[in-house]
């Protein structure tokens, strides 16, 4: 990265007003345009000085001989550091946020949301993916026979997902209730990996004491009754957006074909965002992860139930684009995802 430049506060205010003009106007920025603005008073020819320090600095490239000037990739990244956590969102957008989400208790419908909340906010793509696996605790099972050899498996999750399965069995419905109680009043609350290890343990040890009971119970478990869904859904919203902002058609095509497929989608959050992370992350060319993504941005952040991480949401976008209030948005709507569904438990 180039080294920031070290005049002072002038760069910085120069190449802030630049960034903000060009996302604004999608227009090369010139000396005239800034010194009707500047705040210090600069000549348009003490701004074009600072401007050329600038692109030697690596912060602005001259996209023709006569233009003026526009934000490098390093440009934007500086840009994002100086900005990054001063701003909140409006509170009135902060509550229209909140109206859209209000009432949710299950992941899966509020990343559906999410990412139609967040393209609508950014104009860009939204991007939300909802993890589903080991890691949901159990809230309660049910069991339900509906036939000859076949048996109705339900598990809710405490952060509402909900997984049915419809299985080979015959057993009375007396034995699956027993079976239902016996789950629930000893595993609730617990991760479905920990529930199945420890059933799978109790059913060698404690067959003789409660000899129908774990038969039922074993006959359940290896159907898969309480087997954890693994895979992940994922919730794209916003891609016309792109096709009236993204001039360049060979680079929106690769980047549509990428959003289609949701093997690649969760591959671009998963290497952008973690469980460890706290703050929004900003990532200016995603060609690390998928090199078709080189001239775009991902804004997002990991969506959190207590400590437990239930999938990631994110705004995908060209470098152009409103980075303060995407980020302000995209933060605001992480948190609101673990007051959510920590309340919803």
């Amino acid at each position: 990265m180039p080294a920031e430049p070290n005049i002072g506060n002038r760069e910085r205010e120069i190449l802030t007003a630049i960034v903000e003009t060009f996302i604004s106007t999608g227009e090369p920025v010139g000396s005239r345009t800034l010194a009707r603005s500047n705040r210090e008073g600069l000549s348009p020819a003490s701004i074009r000085n600072v401007m050329a320090d600038l692109s030697d600095a690596g912060y602005l490239e001259q996209p023709h001989a006569s233009a003026g000037r526009v934000p490098t990739t390093e440009a934007y990244r500086y840009y994002v550091e100086q900005i990054s956590g001063k701003t909140r969102l409006a509170p009135q957008e902060e509550a229209k946020i909140s109206e859209s989400l209000a009432g949710i208790t299950d992941v899966q419908e509020f990343m559906e949301r999410t990412s139609h909340v967040l393209s609508l906010i950014s104009r860009n793509v939204g991007v939300a993916v909802a993890t589903s696996g080991p890691k949901n605790a159990l809230e309660h099972v049910y069991f339900s026979r509906l036939a000859d050899q076949k048996v109705l498996a339900v598990v809710v999750t405490r952060t509402g997902l909900v997984r049915d399965r419809v299985l080979r069995l015959d057993l009375p419905q007396a034995d699956l209730d027993l079976a239902a109680r016996y789950i629930n009043e000893n595993f609730r609350g617990w991760t479905m990996e920990a529930m199945r290890a420890e059933i799978a343990r109790r059913i060698d040890q404690e067959r003789s004491e409660y000899d129908r009971l774990m038969i039922s119970v074993e006959q359940l478990y290896k159907q898969g009754a309480l087997a954890a869904e693994q895979g992940s859904h994922v919730f794209v919203e916003g891609a016309a957006n792109l096709v009236a902002s993204e001039e360049d058609r060979e680079r929106l095509q690769e980047m549509l074909k990428t959003l289609e497929e949701k093997e690649k989608v969760i591959q671009l959050l998963s290497a952008y965002l973690n469980v460890k992370q706290e703050a929004v992350r900003v990532v200016i060319g995603l060609d690390e992860a998928l090199p078709s993504m080189r001239n775009f941005v991902l804004i997002g952040a990991p969506a959190h139930a207590g400590n437990e991480m239930m999938g990631s949401l994110a705004v995908i976008g060209p470098t152009r684009m409103d980075y303060q209030h995407t980020i302000t948005a995209v933060s605001y709507i992480a948190r609101l995802f673990d007051k959510i569904l920590n309340e919803s438990e």
